[in-house]
């Protein structure tokens, strides 16, 4: 085989191929290297019984505000969306209820919360209005702009993404808004307890947890990620990986599984390469790298396994070793089903007035109920347990993608709620794992305590991926967190993983970072692949082609902006 290439990339993952593609479109030759039988990372889908697609890890499509699919022109190599009716449904405990549409249905939607609050109604409906004809901008601004170079002095309203929230909101946001936490925000604007409960929880499992200052903003957008998205992958969202994959090959990459590096070549304080394990599939066992070599996996097994300490200095693998991967660690539940759920009360008749939504959040009355579970998980290390401290997201991907089950059935896939990390667990590592017949039993009775005909008749199946098992299904999720290091004010933007990293930039020439622990984080959005490109057309290493656009908000090292504001 060629064992030289332009760039090595280390991990087949969602960012790995989307770099990939990028580059191979760009005319480069490319190599990936996946120490896992397939790629795609999160981007899986599993089928515990044949013919019936759960969904492990990712779920719905966060990414399709992305210029990857326009630039790398996904719809040749098979991508394809199957759109929901209805985003999602919320039922209160006493099983009122009220529905999130979609992109193009916002204002239909606002009026199910009328009956909750006439002045509620109005401002959604106004504010959603305002806010989404400008969304791709909102959305590229604040998840597809690589950071400012660190060291440069920027007042808050030059941030781009405050610049285009700003435009876009026509007045409605509160002066508080990028200073706030979504929790005060949505107390300011809202009387509606579910709806500030839906938006907290819609955030918290998106990105931006509701209660950390200074990321309303970030917390809100990455709730509106899924609404711009509107669905998932037809298929699942291995699907989207394999088109992902086909442009990379078509355009000349070569991606080799079971191919694990054990260490990254560094020489002269240049990346020149790597070395595969001795049990890599490959033949050879050291590929060149003429350009870059590419980590698209975790920062802290980048520098603390692959590179090591021989090449980077004490206290750097000091602020490595720092950085906490703990967090987004989630009990995922996945049921198969004759039938679909049928509610009880208002949201049954909610359902048949509108149809099913692609999703459902039960129990939401306030901010208690977000508060209680995020309290149990990270502050009391505890397993959430019952009504008082569990909300369950229930995804219905059939409801608008028959694929995924046989006639005359159906998958509710996934199932979620958020525990500690195994290592905080007070129970130690295995507490959650050996709590699954307990943590299942209490899901599946809220689950009929939301929709009775949920019977042990009706259900085929039921199967389970805790963060520990998440973790061996995907090196990549550590703690089973599909985050990485958590999308707190510290850890965003230049922040992130740390300012010396922002840039995608490492203290090795030619080695580059290509992971969720580097900015924007988690979701399958092509972000942080598209990013990068900048940075290494900056560096000079790649060559533009037409096809491809930058941010317009996108700022050189040498404080040149490029583009358009």
């Amino acid at each position: 085989m060629d064992s030289r290439y332009d760039f090595v990339i280390v991990g087949g993952g969602h960012n790995g191929m989307t770099l990939a593609a990028y580059l191979s479109k760009s005319g480069y030759s490319v190599c990936v290297l996946e120490s896992r039988l397939e790629i795609g990372g999160a981007q899986e889908n599993a089928e515990p019984r044949p013919g019936f697609r759960i969904d492990p890890h990712a779920s719905v499509l966060y990414g399709g505000a992305a210029p990857g699919f326009e630039q790398l022109e996904l719809h040749k190599y098979g991508f394809r969306m199957s759109y929901w009716g209805q985003y999602g449904l919320a039922v209160t405990s006493d099983n009122r209820a009220f529905v999130g549409g979609n992109r193009w249905t916002f204002a239909e939607a606002a009026e199910t919360l009328r009956p909750f609050s006439e002045k509620d109604a109005d401002l959604w409906g106004s504010m959603m209005g305002f806010i989404f004809p400008h969304l791709k901008d909102i959305l590229r601004s604040t998840f597809w702009t690589p950071p400012f170079p660190p060291e440069l002095e920027v007042e808050q309203t030059d941030l781009p993404w405050v610049k285009t929230w700003t435009e876009a909101s026509g007045g409605a946001l509160p002066g508080n808004f990028f200073d706030a936490s979504l929790v005060d925000v949505c107390d300011e604007l809202f009387e509606t307890g579910a709806l500030k409960a839906v938006t907290g929880l819609g955030a918290w499992y998106s990105g931006a947890a509701p209660t950390w200052d200074g990321m309303a903003a970030q917390a809100f957008g990455s709730f509106l990620l899924a609404s711009y998205g509107s669905g998932a992958p037809k298929g699942g969202m291995h699907t989207y990986a394999h088109a992902i994959a086909r442009c990379a090959l078509a355009h000349g990459a070569r991606v080799l599984v079971n191919c694990p590096v054990e260490e990254i070549i560094v020489r002269d304080g240049r990346a020149a390469g790597v070395i595969l394990a001795d049990d890599a599939s490959a033949a050879g066992k050291t590929i060149w790298a003429d350009k870059a070599v590419v980590s698209a996996v975790d920062v802290q097994q980048t520098f603390q396994r692959l590179v090591g300490p021989r090449h980077v200095d004490a206290s750097f693998l000091q602020k490595i070793k720092d950085i906490s991967l703990k967090g987004g660690s989630l009990y995922v539940l996945h049921v198969v089903c004759k039938e679909l759920p049928r509610y009880v009360g208002q949201a049954q008749e909610l359902v048949e007035q509108v149809g099913y939504p692609g999703s459902v959040l039960y129990p939401c009355d306030d901010w208690d109920s977000v508060v209680a579970q995020m309290r149990d998980a990270y502050s009391r290390k505890t397993t959430p347990t019952g009504r008082a401290s569990m909300t369950l997201p229930v995804l219905m991907p059939t409801t608008y993608d028959r694929s995924r089950a046989p006639d005359g059935y159906h998958v509710l896939s996934p199932i979620y709620i958020e525990v500690p990390p195994p290592e905080y667990h007070v129970g130690g590592p295995e507490a959650v794992n050996r709590q699954k017949e307990q943590i299942t039993a209490e899901m599946l009775e809220m689950l009929r305590a939301l929709a009775p005909n949920m019977t042990d008749s009706n259900i085929v199946d039921v199967y389970v991926n805790t963060p520990l098992d998440s973790e061996f299904r995907n090196a990549g999720l550590v703690g089973g967190n599909w985050y990485a290091t958590r999308h707190c004010e510290d850890q965003w933007w230049t922040q992130r993983p740390l300012p010396e990293l922002s840039r995608y930039r490492t203290p090795i020439d030619n080695l580059y970072l290509c992971n969720q622990t580097s900015f924007p984080g988690g979701l399958c959005l092509m972000a942080v692949p598209y990013n990068l490109m900048h940075i290494l057309i900056d560096d000079g290493l790649v060559e533009p082609a037409d096809w491809w656009y930058p941010s317009p908000w996108h700022i050189t090292d040498a404080g040149t902006r490029i583009g358009a504001n």
